[in-house]
């Protein structure tokens, strides 16, 4: 009797402990990012998550940096990463990058940019 239960209590465990790693296995994240001053962003078609700052996401930004066509342009990017609860307030889920896959440029147009009405009497007052 002792030595089923030993074994079915090891087996419980064995499996528990495996289940906790594939947690940890990275995904294939393809998205649109952007990191602006200490924030950034990964957005996909039905996602949105924040990003955890690290080695990889800045060396991330600094190969999307040259593809941006404006400040604030999302660029499209296939990561892998792990994908966690966000225990702080923001972003319900975070990302971890683990490893830069690729880099694309954008292929949408930029944003309709709309003048405030102060912009445009700043503008005819240069004149």
């Amino acid at each position: 009797m002792k030595k089923s239960f030993i074994l079915i209590a090891l087996s419980l465990i064995l499996f528990s402990c495996k289940s906790e790693n594939k947690n940890e296995e990275p995904n294939l994240i393809r998205g649109e990012f952007i990191l602006i001053d200490d924030a950034a962003v990964l957005k996909g078609k039905d996602f949105i998550y924040g990003v955890i700052i690290n080695d990889i996401t800045l060396e991330l930004a600094k190969k999307v940096e040259p593809l941006q066509r404006e400040e604030y342009d999302m660029v499209p990017v296939v990561v892998k990463g792990i994908i966690k609860p966000n225990p702080e307030q923001g972003w319900e889920e975070i990302v971890e990058i683990k490893e830069i896959i690729g880099v694309s440029a954008p292929t949408s147009e930029l944003p309709t940019k709309i003048k405030s009405s102060e912009e445009d009497k700043s503008s005819d007052l240069e004149k």
